[in-house]
């Protein structure tokens, strides 16, 4: 008979859980360590590297952080000169965030640092293995982003 504890480690949410903390641990000691960056303040500033200007709501939901850390992030990335607002013209409510010049320096800098940490934290997996990896966790996501919506409920 399976114990509970066998039970919880063949349980996929559980597994998916704790190996993005293990791997974002990984992540985060090293962003700290090399750019005075706490792990929010990375994916902050790595999403606006690659999508250019974004607002918060905008940032919370390509993060997939609450907006407290989105805030927190982008107000310790503004403090350093790292990020900078501008008026939102399609609603005066919110602001644009986008990366200033250091900003855009780091982001040149701290991007191949992540390759090379995604390289070796999979150095286990073939390339195809890799692919399939992304191809899996892209489809749960969207299943995930589904059960999320309105047109589920």
């Amino acid at each position: 008979m399976p114990t509970r504890h066998s039970r919880l480690a063949n349980f996929l949410p559980y597994l998916l859980a704790i190996t993005a903390e293990s791997v974002s641990d990984v992540c985060a000691e090293v962003y700290r360590e090399r750019f005075d960056l706490r792990l929010p303040e990375w994916r902050v500033l790595a999403v606006l590297g690659d999508a250019g200007a974004l607002t918060q709501r905008d940032l919370a939901r390509s993060t997939r952080m609450d907006k407290v850390a989105v805030n927190r992030a982008c107000k310790a990335l503004e403090d350093r000169g790292l990020v900078r607002r501008s008026p939102n013209d399609r609603d005066g409510r919110s602001h644009h965030l986008e990366l200033s010049e250091p900003g855009r320096a780091i982001h040149r800098e701290m991007m191949p640092t992540a390759f090379a940490i995604e390289r070796r934290v999979f150095a286990d997996l073939s390339e195809t293995e890799r692919q399939q990896l992304r191809h899996l966790l892209a489809r749960v996501r969207t299943t995930v982003e589904w059960m999320d919506s309105p047109q589920a409920a």
